[in-house]
């Protein structure tokens, strides 16, 4: 258990209960989540959290047996926010009403007044006029418990920022942890420094603790790490082998569905740089093989998902004595197949390497970056000595270039892309915008079209490009490009790469789209 402070998040099922999270670690915060109803009275006494936040959630508290947090919540003398569904929560709780439709749903971008007194929560709010929120919800609080009293209002909320001062209470019917509410961090920063909070905690203090739990967790027995060559697997296997050395063997499989030259790289740079045990798990033929003939994107998943557990078992076998299997598994990654810790989340679809696996290849998991977000991987993959090239890669999914072959996959069409996907990151590179972009690749297009290449006729594949911008992948921008950029970039793919004679770029944001575009 963590010697810091700690603030306790109680997750009532929002899709961005971890946002929260996220703007507290970036104050230095140390914070846990936990499900409503996980929490009850005897873990809020063991936790001993110096603050609450309750967040939002899908539910209404006008249904019966709609989720609660524990009455001993209120009694701890602790300094509480809720948001949105938390707030709504709040106001049942303690004496006040809330009501559902009459016309006041907002959704989207809403604009708060300030009303009534300062409110050290607000400090640096309403500086220019009425402040931009992010609102989602249906139901809205119609009367203010006792003690309450208003501080902000919207055209669907009026009762959109409420506080019990004398109580350190709090509650905001809008997300200030998400990026729509432009000055949401400055209102958890007020939070944290009401509650007293020195902020504490860093990458560093994650990093000793993450191998302090490792090294509780393993003992003396052996771990295989399932090595994609991403960011995120290969900042796992160096944190597990800082911790255990050599008790750690990596599995890098190799399913024949790479970027150019990777699976080169990626046995380079273990074998020869950090020394740890790798295992070459080439495999390229069986996944091409049972791929053949698929289009249907969540068969694909499912058909590598399936053959990602046969490798794994037919490997460990190598492995004697192996117990646990430790992946790389980042919050988005669980947030979009199951509820994070238990909670009520809505599932969205599936992903190859969540859920299943321990059950099915008989080892324990170890998954020490669960809980992180991607620039908190890079950040701790800087803290351990990782090149600051490696660090700065763009993600990469876990199905690779399958999900990035939209229609069956060739190994003609697999062979086309990689070229093609090589020349549009360099160009990208060279000029100078790598960093700026979260992510880029192509995609080649199940469609051929007809072109002209110098007198003759061509019937080649389509290309398309995608290039977004993102702070942590829940949603996420195209990047703006100009054209001089797309149509030096077109020219270069379609003279240096044979099978390509069209290219398309694509100009959707997440949502509605997602990023990949499978």
């Amino acid at each position: 258990m963590s010697t810091h402070d700690r603030l306790l998040i109680i997750d009532f099922g929002s899709q961005v209960t971890q946002l929260i999270a996220r703007r507290l670690r970036e104050l230095n915060v140390y914070c846990e989540i936990h499900p409503y109803q996980n929490v009850d009275d005897a873990f809020l006494t063991s936790f001993a959290p110096k603050a609450i936040i309750f967040s939002g959630g899908p539910d209404s508290v006008t249904r019966a047996g709609s989720p609660r947090p524990p009455a001993n919540a209120f009694t701890l003398g602790v300094p509480i926010l809720g948001i949105c569904y938390g707030q709504q929560v709040m106001m049942q709780e303690l004496g006040g009403l809330v009501e559902s439709g009459h016309g006041t749903a907002e959704f989207g971008r809403a604009k708060v007044t300030e009303s009534g007194t300062k409110l050290p929560l607000l400090d640096g709010w309403f500086t220019n006029g009425p402040e931009q929120v992010w609102m989602s919800h249906g139901d809205h609080v119609s009367r203010l418990a006792p003690g309450f009293e208003v501080y902000g209002t919207s055209p669907g909320a009026p009762f959109a920022i409420t506080a019990d001062v004398a109580r350190n209470f709090f509650a905001v019917q809008f997300h200030p942890e998400v990026h729509h509410t432009p000055r949401g961090a400055q209102l958890y920063k007020n939070f944290v420094t009401l509650a007293g909070f020195t902020g504490d905690w860093s990458m560093a203090s994650y990093r000793e603790e993450a191998i302090a739990k490792i090294r509780a967790q393993v003992g003396d027995k052996k771990v295989i790490c399932g090595l994609s060559g991403g960011v995120d697997s290969s900042v796992a296997a160096v944190l597990i082998h800082e911790a255990i050395g050599d008790q750690l063997t990596c599995v890098f499989v190799d399913h024949g569905l790479l970027r150019l030259n990777e699976a080169e790289e990626v046995v380079k740079m273990f074998r020869d740089t950090y020394n740890i045990p790798l295992i070459h798990a080439d495999e390229a033929e069986l996944f091409l093989g049972e791929l053949d003939g698929v289009s249907d994107p969540e068969t694909k998943r499912k058909i590598i998902g399936r053959l990602f557990i046969d490798v794994f078992q037919k490997y460990a076998g190598e492995i004697e004595g192996a117990e646990y299997l430790a992946q790389g598994t980042l919050y988005p990654d669980v947030i979009e197949s199951v509820s994070f810790s238990g909670g009520p989340s809505v599932t969205i679809k599936s992903h190859h390497n969540v859920g299943g696996l321990p059950e099915k290849m008989g080892l324990k998991l170890v998954e020490p970056l669960r809980e992180l977000f991607k620039d908190e991987v890079r950040a701790l993959g800087r803290e351990l000595g990782l090149p600051a090239s490696f660090i700065s890669r763009h993600p990469f999914p876990g199905p690779g270039l399958a999900i990035r072959c939209p229609g069956e996959i060739t190994r003609e069409k697999l062979d086309i892309l990689r070229k093609a996907d090589a020349v549009y990151l360099d160009q990208i590179r060279k000029h100078g915008l790598y960093d700026d972009i979260w992510q880029a690749f192509a995609a080649i297009l199940p469609m051929r079209t007809v072109g002209v290449m110098g007198d003759g006729r061509t019937y080649d594949y389509a290309l398309g490009l995608r290039a977004v911008t993102s702070v942590d992948g829940m949603t996420a921008d195209y990047y703006p490009f100009t054209h001089d950029f797309l149509g030096e970039t077109a020219t270069r793919i379609i003279n240096e790469v044979r099978g390509i004679n069209r290219v398309f770029y694509d100009c959707t944001s997440k949502p509605p789209g997602t990023i990949e575009l499978e």
